[in-house]
């Protein structure tokens, strides 16, 4: 009995918590002059990856093992903010992308998944490389902030005279994040607990509830925010919140947990040659998704939703060795993914022929 009652209370916290720091977000976004999509990519994606930083941190400090975990968490988290979440979301509501995250944001979230593929070969992440990944979220974060006060002047100014208490508006719309955030971490933290101990009462297997439960767990908070802020028409927020939350996860999470794991990050084998590559694929193919129609559609989204159970259970079948895992394998290589290259490649190179792709206009006529 207590164990549903703390489910669904730790439920309500994830929706209410994501109400009131979308809420909260979009409202500073007018009161600092900047845009909402700025916003979403630092104060909103760097709260909700929260989670994942206590996480990771916390289990680099332990041992060599909890560092591994630290690897996972993040390589995990992220694929599923792109795949599970944006998937989601758009399935919800199409979702709008903004010129800026195709020509800057997610190649930056492309550029960093290859980094840490280049970082990994020595099967380590060493201090070194954790002192060069918080460094990077640092130049990431100047930066955004910077871009986006030039972009967010000539449409902020009409925001900041709404209220002629400007004070009182900036600490009211402070005190929604800040509670907003501090709701998503402890609702997380409820469901994913009582949903462990659920699973484990059904006799489910400690293999099957770490790649799922826990995994997607301490990214609740992102998904949250992302499905409630496509709801109320936040898309910039929706989606910004994603590809934010999957920069600062490389760069501050993981940077973070390897200047506090003594040895550094161990990258384990099946780690450097499958996990870590399908984060790469997960980021990179954003870029012709985002493209086609600036927008995530929401056959897109079912296209996303898809992968990312192929995946959870390719996952599940490979750890338990299962007979069916060669048949599984030969699916994926031989329908699955030249079908998703021609549905993405195609609208893609249309879309280029008509010259509404930035940078590529008139080259292909």
């Amino acid at each position: 009995m207590a164990i549903g009652f703390f489910f669904i209370l730790g439920l309500a916290l994830l929706v209410g918590g994501a109400e009131l720091l979308v809420r909260g977000a979009s409202r500073l976004a007018g009161l600092a002059g900047v845009s909402p999509l700025i916003i979403g990519l630092t104060v909103v994606a760097f709260g909700t990856s929260a989670p994942e930083l206590a996480v990771s941190v916390r289990s680099a400090l332990l041992s060599t093992a909890g560092a591994d975990i630290a690897l996972g968490n993040v390589v995990g988290s992220n694929i599923f903010n792109i795949l599970f979440i944006l998937g989601l979301s758009a399935l919800i509501v199409p979702l709008g992308v903004s010129r800026q995250l195709i020509r800057i944001d997610a190649p930056i979230m492309a550029g960093v998944s290859f980094l840490l593929f280049f970082m990994a070969l020595d099967g380590r992440i060493s201090h070194i490389d954790g002192l060069v990944l918080f460094l990077g979220i640092l130049a990431y974060t100047f930066f955004t902030i910077r871009q986006g006060k030039k972009a967010g002047n000539s449409t902020a100014g009409t925001q900041r005279n709404e209220s002629g208490d400007r004070r009182y508006v900036a600490a009211r719309s402070v005190m929604l994040v800040v509670f907003g955030l501090a709701m998503l971490v402890l609702g997380a933290h409820w469901l994913v607990n009582t949903a462990v101990v659920m699973a484990e009462r059904l006799g489910i297997s400690d293999l099957v509830i770490g790649l799922t439960v826990v995994a997607a767990g301490t990214s609740l908070p992102e998904a949250a925010t992302s499905v409630m802020a496509s709801i109320k028409g936040e898309r910039d927020i929706a989606v910004g919140n994603i590809i934010g939350s999957n920069i600062f996860n490389i760069l501050a999470v993981l940077g973070i947990s390897a200047l506090a794991a003594p040895h550094g990050i161990r990258v384990p084998l099946p780690a450097m040659w499958f996990d870590i590559p399908i984060l790469i694929a997960t980021a990179a193919v954003c870029l012709p998704v985002f493209i086609t129609g600036f927008r995530i559609s929401r056959m897109e989204g079912l296209l996303f939703l898809g992968y990312y159970l192929l995946y959870t259970l390719y996952l599940v079948m490979a750890a338990a060795h299962h007979k069916s895992l060669p048949f599984l394998t030969h699916i994926i290589v031989l329908f699955v993914l030249p079908l998703t290259g021609i549905m993405i490649l195609v609208p893609l190179y249309i879309q280029m022929r008509k010259g509404s792709v930035p940078g590529f206009h008139g080259r292909l006529r």
